[in-house]
């Protein structure tokens, strides 16, 4: 039911705040609460429960056929069934409960240097990963904003994992798995990895109106990556009222997309300095209304020479940190990145290479 909001009877003034403030029709406001839309659309709180009423009266009543009862128990099955995209990094697989969810937005931080890029790049080719190696088989779409895409990497980090899935169909043998890696190669990878590259914020909000008809279409997409999303809305904006209401916009899309779709949506941004009272911190760029925008906050940072990973916010999983490495396999575990390396080396004589036993396979691919 897409009704638009202005054919609702409201005040002139609320109907115009709502929709300069992106929202446009009664799914843009289903998921918000009195007290959030207030906030986002400048309305009062009185307003907004009235509005809230209304169009959430008039949904219901024209669905209320298709309304079916659901218990916790076949919510939690099917968003268990839904699987997770392994990031190569068992350590931090585990922190984030298996790895990066799927209908849900996750926002990766750091600055300049840390990996942001390289995980990215990962998971774009870690979601083709097949279903019988714990996999979801899925596609990506890159929307690239900072020109940091370099398919040079991306081919190494390929090139690793399709050899790591043929280490396991060697050592196993199982028919699923040889069946799979006859299609599961470094061509078939890349000519699933979906590019876009905008050069400011009018393009990117452009390229998020027309995915809505690129995934029905490519209906095997399961992630869709913005690297990075401040980038274009950092620079030419004296209307920071204006970027706010952009961005939100842009929040909701993604996360109508993602639950719509069952698909994860990544996105990652830059840091920017907050000089508080007594100290000067750190913190993810966009500011704080945007800090709501994604369900999964991860924080990617140095210390000493050690790179580390903190889940910052999460729905399910307590704040935890972990380190990782970055390889010429890709992003990886800090025990792990040796082992590859040694694995690679034995490529080409099978009397040298590993053997890759049912643990080995659990740490990385579940």
């Amino acid at each position: 039911m897409h009704r638009d909001i202005g054919s609702f009877p409201l005040a002139q003034t609320v109907r115009t705040k709502l929709i300069s403030s992106g929202f446009r029709t009664v799914e843009d406001l289903l998921d918000f609460k009195p007290k959030e839309l207030s906030r986002e659309a400048g309305i009062s709180e009185e307003e907004a429960l009235e509005t809230l009423q209304m169009v959430r009266g008039e949904y219901f009543r024209g669905t209320s056929k298709k309304i079916q009862k659901t218990t916790g128990l076949e919510l939690l099955a099917q968003e268990q069934a839904q699987g997770f995209i392994i990031t190569f990094c068992s350590a931090l697989d585990e922190i984030l409960g298996g790895g990066i969810d799927l209908n849900k937005i996750t926002e990766i931080c750091g600055p300049p240097g840390v990996g942001k890029t390289q995980l990215c790049m990962q998971l774009a080719v870690d979601v083709q990963i097949p279903e019988c190696f714990g996999g979801v088989d899925g596609e990506t779409i890159y929307i690239d904003t900072e020109s940091t895409f370099l398919v040079e990497r991306l081919v190494d980090i390929a090139n690793a994992c399709v050899h790591h899935c043929n280490l396991i169909t060697q050592a196993h043998r199982h028919e699923d798995y040889i069946k799979a890696m006859q299609t599961f190669t470094l061509n078939n990878i890349m000519s699933h990895i979906y590019f876009f590259h905008c050069h400011d914020y009018v393009e990117l909000l452009a390229q998020m109106h027309f995915l809505p008809h690129f995934l029905a279409q490519h209906s095997k997409v399961k992630l869709i990556v913005i690297d990075s999303i401040a980038f274009p809305f950092r620079h030419d904006f004296d209307d920071l009222s204006l970027r706010t209401r952009l961005l939100n916009t842009l929040a909701q899309h993604m996360i109508s997309m993602a639950k719509h779709h069952k698909l994860a949506v990544i996105l990652t941004n830059q840091m920017t300095t907050r000089i508080g009272p007594s100290e000067t911190l750190l913190v993810p760029a966009l500011g704080d209304s945007w800090g709501h925008a994604a369900s999964i906050r991860l924080l990617l940072n140095w210390e000493s020479n050690q790179r580390l990973a903190t889940l910052y916010k999460s729905p399910s999983q307590k704040m935890a940190t972990v380190p990782y490495t970055i390889t010429h396999q890709g992003f990886r575990d800090i025990d792990s990145a040796e082992h590859e390396l040694n694995a690679l080396k034995c490529e080409g004589n099978p009397r040298k290479r590993p053997r890759v036993d049912d643990e080995d396979d659990n740490d990385l691919l579940q």
